[in-house]
Protein backbone atom coordinates (compact mmCIF):
# COMPACT_ATOMS: atom_id res chain seq x y z
CA UNK A 1 0.00 0.00 0.00
CA UNK A 2 3.04 2.29 -0.30
CA UNK A 3 2.96 2.74 -4.07
CA UNK A 4 1.74 5.62 -6.19
CA UNK A 5 -2.06 6.01 -6.40
CA UNK A 6 -3.03 7.63 -9.73
CA UNK A 7 -6.11 9.76 -10.24
CA UNK A 8 -7.82 7.79 -13.01
CA UNK A 9 -6.17 5.19 -15.21
CA UNK A 10 -7.29 2.53 -17.71
CA UNK A 11 -8.43 -0.89 -16.55
CA UNK A 12 -7.33 -3.42 -19.18
CA UNK A 13 -7.30 -7.20 -18.86
CA UNK A 14 -7.14 -10.42 -20.83
CA UNK A 15 -10.18 -9.66 -22.98
CA UNK A 16 -8.75 -6.35 -24.22
CA UNK A 17 -5.42 -8.03 -24.98
CA UNK A 18 -7.21 -10.83 -26.83
CA UNK A 19 -9.28 -8.60 -29.11
CA UNK A 20 -6.52 -6.06 -29.74
CA UNK A 21 -4.15 -8.94 -30.50
CA UNK A 22 -6.57 -10.39 -33.02
CA UNK A 23 -6.81 -7.02 -34.75
CA UNK A 24 -3.02 -6.74 -34.89
CA UNK A 25 -2.42 -10.25 -36.21
CA UNK A 26 -5.17 -9.81 -38.80
CA UNK A 27 -3.30 -6.86 -40.26
CA UNK A 28 -6.33 -4.58 -39.92
CA UNK A 29 -4.77 -2.08 -37.55
CA UNK A 30 -5.77 1.26 -39.06
CA UNK A 31 -9.11 2.83 -39.94
CA UNK A 32 -10.38 -0.10 -41.98
CA UNK A 33 -11.64 -3.32 -40.44
CA UNK A 34 -14.81 -4.82 -39.11
CA UNK A 35 -14.24 -4.02 -35.44
CA UNK A 36 -15.03 -0.34 -35.93
CA UNK A 37 -18.49 -1.18 -37.24
CA UNK A 38 -18.96 -3.78 -34.50
CA UNK A 39 -18.02 -1.27 -31.81
CA UNK A 40 -20.40 1.31 -33.28
CA UNK A 41 -23.23 -1.22 -33.29
CA UNK A 42 -22.59 -2.36 -29.72
CA UNK A 43 -22.28 1.19 -28.41
CA UNK A 44 -25.51 2.18 -30.17
CA UNK A 45 -27.29 -0.84 -28.69
CA UNK A 46 -26.04 -0.01 -25.19
CA UNK A 47 -27.30 3.59 -25.24
CA UNK A 48 -30.46 2.71 -27.17
CA UNK A 49 -29.78 4.65 -30.36
CA UNK A 50 -30.14 3.51 -33.98
CA UNK A 51 -26.48 4.18 -34.75
CA UNK A 52 -23.25 5.53 -33.35
CA UNK A 53 -20.39 7.14 -35.27
CA UNK A 54 -16.98 6.27 -33.84
CA UNK A 55 -14.16 8.77 -34.17
CA UNK A 56 -10.68 9.44 -32.85
CA UNK A 57 -11.46 11.74 -29.88
CA UNK A 58 -14.26 13.30 -27.89
CA UNK A 59 -13.08 16.65 -29.23
CA UNK A 60 -13.53 15.38 -32.79
CA UNK A 61 -16.99 14.11 -31.86
CA UNK A 62 -17.99 17.57 -30.67
CA UNK A 63 -16.62 19.18 -33.84
CA UNK A 64 -18.63 16.72 -35.94
CA UNK A 65 -21.71 17.47 -33.84
CA UNK A 66 -21.32 21.21 -34.39
CA UNK A 67 -21.02 20.76 -38.16
CA UNK A 68 -23.88 18.26 -38.33
CA UNK A 69 -26.08 20.67 -36.37
CA UNK A 70 -25.28 23.46 -38.81
CA UNK A 71 -23.52 25.77 -36.37
CA UNK A 72 -21.48 28.24 -38.35
CA UNK A 73 -19.81 31.63 -38.38
CA UNK A 74 -22.01 34.33 -36.86
CA UNK A 75 -23.99 31.95 -34.65
CA UNK A 76 -23.85 31.95 -30.87
CA UNK A 77 -23.91 28.90 -28.60
CA UNK A 78 -24.80 28.84 -24.90
CA UNK A 79 -22.07 26.85 -23.12
CA UNK A 80 -20.92 26.14 -19.55
CA UNK A 81 -17.83 27.86 -18.21
CA UNK A 82 -17.09 25.07 -15.70
CA UNK A 83 -15.87 22.30 -18.00
CA UNK A 84 -12.80 21.27 -19.95
CA UNK A 85 -11.97 23.78 -22.69
CA UNK A 86 -12.28 21.05 -25.35
CA UNK A 87 -16.02 21.08 -24.71
CA UNK A 88 -16.25 24.66 -25.97
CA UNK A 89 -13.57 25.10 -28.65
CA UNK A 90 -15.16 22.71 -31.21
CA UNK A 91 -18.64 24.23 -30.90
CA UNK A 92 -17.41 27.80 -31.21
CA UNK A 93 -13.94 28.68 -32.48
CA UNK A 94 -13.57 25.61 -34.72
CA UNK A 95 -16.70 26.58 -36.69
CA UNK A 96 -16.51 30.36 -36.26
CA UNK A 97 -19.31 30.70 -33.69
CA UNK A 98 -19.25 32.67 -30.44
CA UNK A 99 -19.93 31.30 -26.93
CA UNK A 100 -22.23 32.69 -24.27
CA UNK A 101 -20.84 31.40 -20.96
CA UNK A 102 -23.14 30.25 -18.17
CA UNK A 103 -22.21 29.18 -14.64
CA UNK A 104 -23.13 25.97 -12.83
CA UNK A 105 -25.60 24.77 -10.25
CA UNK A 106 -24.68 22.47 -7.36
CA UNK A 107 -24.44 19.47 -9.71
CA UNK A 108 -21.53 21.33 -11.40
CA UNK A 109 -23.58 21.19 -14.63
CA UNK A 110 -24.88 24.24 -16.48
CA UNK A 111 -27.38 26.20 -14.37
CA UNK A 112 -30.92 26.11 -15.86
CA UNK A 113 -31.88 29.28 -13.98
CA UNK A 114 -29.02 31.23 -15.54
CA UNK A 115 -29.80 29.79 -18.99
CA UNK A 116 -33.45 30.82 -18.62
CA UNK A 117 -32.46 34.28 -17.39
CA UNK A 118 -30.16 34.85 -20.36
CA UNK A 119 -32.77 33.71 -22.89
CA UNK A 120 -35.63 35.65 -21.29
CA UNK A 121 -33.86 38.90 -20.42
CA UNK A 122 -30.93 39.25 -22.81
CA UNK A 123 -32.50 37.86 -25.98
CA UNK A 124 -35.62 38.13 -28.09
CA UNK A 125 -37.57 35.59 -30.14
CA UNK A 126 -38.23 36.41 -33.77
CA UNK A 127 -39.93 33.89 -36.05
CA UNK A 128 -39.07 31.04 -33.70
CA UNK A 129 -35.37 31.97 -33.48
CA UNK A 130 -33.54 33.45 -30.52
CA UNK A 131 -31.44 36.58 -31.03
CA UNK A 132 -28.99 38.18 -28.62
CA UNK A 133 -30.10 41.78 -27.93
CA UNK A 134 -26.50 42.90 -27.35
CA UNK A 135 -24.88 41.41 -30.46
CA UNK A 136 -27.85 40.81 -32.76
CA UNK A 137 -26.55 37.28 -33.41
CA UNK A 138 -28.70 34.16 -33.71
CA UNK A 139 -28.35 32.06 -30.55
CA UNK A 140 -28.60 28.68 -32.23
CA UNK A 141 -27.72 26.03 -29.67
CA UNK A 142 -27.35 25.06 -26.03
CA UNK A 143 -24.50 22.79 -24.97
CA UNK A 144 -25.11 20.64 -21.90
CA UNK A 145 -22.06 18.98 -20.32
CA UNK A 146 -22.79 16.16 -17.87
CA UNK A 147 -19.91 17.07 -15.58
CA UNK A 148 -18.06 14.18 -13.91
CA UNK A 149 -20.89 11.84 -14.98
CA UNK A 150 -23.54 13.83 -13.12
CA UNK A 151 -26.70 14.17 -15.21
CA UNK A 152 -27.65 17.79 -15.85
CA UNK A 153 -31.25 18.85 -15.24
CA UNK A 154 -32.40 17.66 -18.66
CA UNK A 155 -36.18 18.07 -18.18
CA UNK A 156 -35.73 21.78 -17.41
CA UNK A 157 -33.02 22.37 -19.99
CA UNK A 158 -34.96 20.61 -22.75
CA UNK A 159 -38.06 22.66 -21.88
CA UNK A 160 -36.04 25.88 -22.07
CA UNK A 161 -34.53 24.83 -25.40
CA UNK A 162 -38.00 24.04 -26.73
CA UNK A 163 -39.36 27.45 -25.75
CA UNK A 164 -36.49 29.33 -27.37
CA UNK A 165 -35.84 27.20 -30.45
CA UNK A 166 -32.41 25.99 -29.38
CA UNK A 167 -30.60 22.92 -30.68
CA UNK A 168 -29.40 20.82 -27.72
CA UNK A 169 -25.90 19.33 -27.97
CA UNK A 170 -25.03 16.94 -25.14
CA UNK A 171 -21.43 16.58 -24.14
CA UNK A 172 -21.61 13.18 -22.43
CA UNK A 173 -17.88 12.64 -22.77
CA UNK A 174 -17.68 11.94 -19.02
CA UNK A 175 -21.08 10.34 -18.66
CA UNK A 176 -21.26 7.06 -20.59
CA UNK A 177 -23.65 4.88 -18.61
CA UNK A 178 -25.39 7.74 -16.80
CA UNK A 179 -29.13 7.51 -17.40
CA UNK A 180 -32.55 8.75 -16.35
CA UNK A 181 -34.49 6.30 -14.18
CA UNK A 182 -37.76 8.25 -13.89
CA UNK A 183 -39.54 11.25 -15.32
CA UNK A 184 -40.10 12.23 -18.96
CA UNK A 185 -36.80 10.71 -20.08
CA UNK A 186 -36.89 7.49 -18.04
CA UNK A 187 -34.57 4.89 -19.56
CA UNK A 188 -32.71 7.44 -21.69
CA UNK A 189 -28.94 7.71 -21.41
CA UNK A 190 -26.89 10.88 -21.18
CA UNK A 191 -26.09 11.86 -24.74
CA UNK A 192 -29.37 10.55 -26.19
CA UNK A 193 -31.87 13.13 -24.92
CA UNK A 194 -30.95 16.23 -26.92
CA UNK A 195 -30.55 16.60 -30.68
CA UNK A 196 -27.04 15.19 -30.81
CA UNK A 197 -24.66 13.73 -28.21
CA UNK A 198 -20.97 12.95 -27.87
CA UNK A 199 -18.86 10.47 -25.89
CA UNK A 200 -15.14 10.22 -25.14
CA UNK A 201 -12.97 7.15 -24.71
CA UNK A 202 -9.83 8.95 -23.60
CA UNK A 203 -7.46 7.09 -21.28
CA UNK A 204 -9.00 8.54 -18.11
CA UNK A 205 -12.65 7.89 -19.01
CA UNK A 206 -14.83 5.15 -17.57
CA UNK A 207 -14.07 3.01 -20.63
CA UNK A 208 -11.21 3.76 -22.97
CA UNK A 209 -9.95 2.96 -26.44
CA UNK A 210 -6.71 4.80 -25.65
CA UNK A 211 -8.11 7.79 -27.49
CA UNK A 212 -11.47 7.95 -29.17
CA UNK A 213 -14.99 9.29 -29.22
CA UNK A 214 -18.42 8.80 -30.71
CA UNK A 215 -21.46 10.72 -31.92
CA UNK A 216 -25.11 9.73 -31.62
CA UNK A 217 -28.10 11.74 -32.79
CA UNK A 218 -31.87 11.77 -32.72
CA UNK A 219 -31.66 13.03 -36.32
CA UNK A 220 -30.63 10.18 -38.61
CA UNK A 221 -29.37 12.57 -41.28
CA UNK A 222 -27.13 14.35 -38.75
CA UNK A 223 -25.50 11.05 -37.78
CA UNK A 224 -24.96 10.19 -41.44
CA UNK A 225 -23.44 13.61 -42.07
CA UNK A 226 -21.12 13.19 -39.08
CA UNK A 227 -19.95 9.84 -40.45
CA UNK A 228 -19.39 11.37 -43.89
CA UNK A 229 -17.36 14.27 -42.49
CA UNK A 230 -15.30 11.96 -40.28
CA UNK A 231 -14.09 9.96 -43.29
CA UNK A 232 -12.78 12.89 -45.37
CA UNK A 233 -16.21 13.42 -46.97
CA UNK A 234 -15.55 10.83 -49.66
CA UNK A 235 -18.47 10.75 -52.09
CA UNK A 236 -16.83 8.07 -54.25
CA UNK A 237 -14.57 5.66 -52.38
CA UNK A 238 -12.92 4.25 -55.53
CA UNK A 239 -12.32 7.47 -57.42
CA UNK A 240 -11.38 9.58 -54.37
CA UNK A 241 -14.07 12.16 -55.01
CA UNK A 242 -14.98 14.49 -52.12
CA UNK A 243 -18.12 16.63 -52.05
CA UNK A 244 -17.20 18.90 -49.10
CA UNK A 245 -14.33 19.58 -46.73
CA UNK A 246 -13.92 16.51 -44.54
CA UNK A 247 -11.68 15.38 -41.72
CA UNK A 248 -9.58 12.37 -40.78
CA UNK A 249 -11.51 11.75 -37.55
CA UNK A 250 -11.77 7.97 -37.88
CA UNK A 251 -11.23 5.43 -35.10
CA UNK A 252 -8.78 2.60 -35.76
CA UNK A 253 -9.63 -1.09 -35.76
CA UNK A 254 -7.27 -1.71 -32.83
CA UNK A 255 -8.95 1.02 -30.77
CA UNK A 256 -12.39 -0.35 -31.61
CA UNK A 257 -11.29 -3.80 -30.44
CA UNK A 258 -10.37 -2.32 -27.07
CA UNK A 259 -13.73 -0.54 -26.99
CA UNK A 260 -15.68 -3.75 -27.55
CA UNK A 261 -13.94 -5.40 -24.61
CA UNK A 262 -14.38 -2.33 -22.42
CA UNK A 263 -18.11 -2.10 -23.18
CA UNK A 264 -18.51 -5.65 -21.92
CA UNK A 265 -17.15 -4.50 -18.56
CA UNK A 266 -18.87 -1.09 -18.33
CA UNK A 267 -21.63 -1.99 -15.88
CA UNK A 268 -19.06 -3.59 -13.58
CA UNK A 269 -16.94 -0.46 -13.77
CA UNK A 270 -19.95 1.67 -12.82
CA UNK A 271 -20.74 -0.56 -9.84
CA UNK A 272 -17.14 -0.31 -8.60
CA UNK A 273 -17.14 3.46 -9.02
CA UNK A 274 -20.32 3.68 -6.93
CA UNK A 275 -18.78 1.51 -4.20
CA UNK A 276 -15.68 3.72 -4.07
CA UNK A 277 -17.80 6.86 -3.99
CA UNK A 278 -19.93 5.51 -1.14
CA UNK A 279 -16.76 4.65 0.79
CA UNK A 280 -15.43 8.19 0.43
CA UNK A 281 -18.79 9.63 1.50
CA UNK A 282 -19.06 7.41 4.56
CA UNK A 283 -15.56 8.30 5.74
CA UNK A 284 -15.17 11.97 4.75
CA UNK A 285 -18.47 13.73 4.11
CA UNK A 286 -19.31 16.06 6.99
CA UNK A 287 -16.07 15.47 8.89
CA UNK A 288 -14.84 18.83 10.22
CA UNK A 289 -16.39 20.66 7.28
CA UNK A 290 -15.26 18.34 4.49
CA UNK A 291 -17.82 17.58 1.79
CA UNK A 292 -17.97 15.00 -0.96
CA UNK A 293 -20.15 16.62 -3.60
CA UNK A 294 -23.28 14.58 -4.34
CA UNK A 295 -24.48 13.14 -7.62
CA UNK A 296 -28.08 13.57 -8.67
CA UNK A 297 -29.96 10.66 -7.14
CA UNK A 298 -33.55 11.65 -7.92
CA UNK A 299 -34.64 10.03 -11.21
CA UNK A 300 -31.01 9.36 -12.22
CA UNK A 301 -28.33 6.67 -12.21
CA UNK A 302 -24.93 8.38 -12.45
CA UNK A 303 -21.80 6.59 -13.61
CA UNK A 304 -19.86 8.30 -10.76
CA UNK A 305 -16.90 9.01 -13.04
CA UNK A 306 -15.06 11.60 -10.89
CA UNK A 307 -15.34 12.38 -7.17
CA UNK A 308 -15.11 15.94 -5.85
CA UNK A 309 -13.85 16.85 -2.37
CA UNK A 310 -14.99 20.36 -1.38
CA UNK A 311 -12.53 21.83 1.14
CA UNK A 312 -13.77 25.38 1.79
CA UNK A 313 -15.74 24.68 4.97
CA UNK A 314 -12.86 22.64 6.37
CA UNK A 315 -10.62 25.70 6.14
CA UNK A 316 -8.23 23.95 3.76
CA UNK A 317 -6.44 25.45 0.77
CA UNK A 318 -7.03 23.53 -2.49
CA UNK A 319 -3.47 23.70 -3.79
CA UNK A 320 -1.98 22.84 -0.40
CA UNK A 321 -4.20 19.74 -0.24
CA UNK A 322 -3.04 18.67 -3.71
CA UNK A 323 0.61 19.27 -2.81
CA UNK A 324 0.46 17.37 0.49
CA UNK A 325 -1.33 14.39 -1.02
CA UNK A 326 1.18 14.31 -3.89
CA UNK A 327 3.94 14.11 -1.28
CA UNK A 328 2.25 10.90 -0.09
CA UNK A 329 2.17 9.57 -3.68
CA UNK A 330 -1.54 10.25 -4.09
CA UNK A 331 -2.47 12.03 -7.31
CA UNK A 332 -5.32 14.55 -7.20
CA UNK A 333 -6.25 17.60 -9.27
CA UNK A 334 -8.30 20.79 -9.15
CA UNK A 335 -11.40 21.29 -11.24
CA UNK A 336 -10.77 23.08 -14.53
CA UNK A 337 -9.99 26.77 -14.75
CA UNK A 338 -13.12 28.59 -15.93
CA UNK A 339 -13.16 28.94 -19.69
CA UNK A 340 -14.56 32.47 -19.83
CA UNK A 341 -11.31 33.63 -18.22
CA UNK A 342 -9.00 31.87 -20.71
CA UNK A 343 -7.56 32.24 -24.22
CA UNK A 344 -9.51 34.96 -26.08
CA UNK A 345 -12.80 34.07 -24.35
CA UNK A 346 -12.84 36.99 -21.83
CA UNK A 347 -14.34 39.13 -24.61
CA UNK A 348 -17.48 36.94 -24.65
CA UNK A 349 -20.55 37.36 -22.45
CA UNK A 350 -20.80 35.37 -19.20
CA UNK A 351 -23.64 35.04 -16.68
CA UNK A 352 -24.48 33.38 -13.36
CA UNK A 353 -20.88 32.68 -12.36
CA UNK A 354 -20.91 32.72 -8.53
CA UNK A 355 -21.06 28.97 -7.93
CA UNK A 356 -18.61 28.18 -10.72
CA UNK A 357 -16.08 30.61 -9.23
CA UNK A 358 -16.51 29.03 -5.80
CA UNK A 359 -16.26 25.42 -6.93
CA UNK A 360 -13.21 26.21 -9.07
CA UNK A 361 -11.45 27.51 -5.96
CA UNK A 362 -12.33 24.74 -3.53
CA UNK A 363 -12.68 21.38 -5.35
CA UNK A 364 -10.06 18.63 -5.26
CA UNK A 365 -10.74 15.52 -7.36
CA UNK A 366 -9.81 12.29 -5.56
CA UNK A 367 -8.49 9.01 -7.03
CA UNK A 368 -11.33 7.10 -8.69
CA UNK A 369 -9.89 4.50 -11.09
CA UNK A 370 -12.08 1.49 -11.84
CA UNK A 371 -9.22 -0.69 -10.62
CA UNK A 372 -8.61 1.30 -7.42
CA UNK A 373 -8.65 -1.16 -4.54
CA UNK A 374 -10.63 -0.53 -1.38
CA UNK A 375 -7.35 -0.69 0.54
CA UNK A 376 -5.90 2.15 -1.53
CA UNK A 377 -9.18 4.04 -1.23
CA UNK A 378 -8.78 3.77 2.55
CA UNK A 379 -5.21 5.04 2.21
CA UNK A 380 -6.51 8.14 0.42
CA UNK A 381 -9.14 8.63 3.11
CA UNK A 382 -6.52 8.35 5.87
CA UNK A 383 -4.31 10.88 4.10
CA UNK A 384 -7.16 13.37 3.69
CA UNK A 385 -8.18 13.03 7.33
CA UNK A 386 -4.57 13.60 8.26
CA UNK A 387 -4.76 17.06 6.74
CA UNK A 388 -7.32 18.06 9.36
CA UNK A 389 -5.02 17.39 12.33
Amino acid sequence: MSGFIPLSVPNFGAREAELAGLAITSGWVSTSGGKVTEFEEKLAAYVGMPRAVACNAGTSALHLAAMAAGITRGDEVIVPTLTFIAAVNPLTRYVGAEPIFIGCDDSLCIDPDAVENFCANHCELRDGKLYNKKTGAHVKALEVVHVFGNLADMPRLMAIAGRYGLIVIEDATEALGTRCTDGPYAGRFAGTIGDIGCYSFNGNKIITTGAGGAVVSNHADWAEHAKHLSTQAKADMLQFLHDEVGYNYRMTNVQASLGIAQLERLEGFIAHKKALYDRYVAALDGVKGLRILPFREEACRANHWFFSLYVKDAGLDRDTVIEKLQAQQIQTRPVWALIHEQADYPRNEAYGLDKALDYRKYIVNLPCSTNLSMEDCDRVIEAVLGLLK
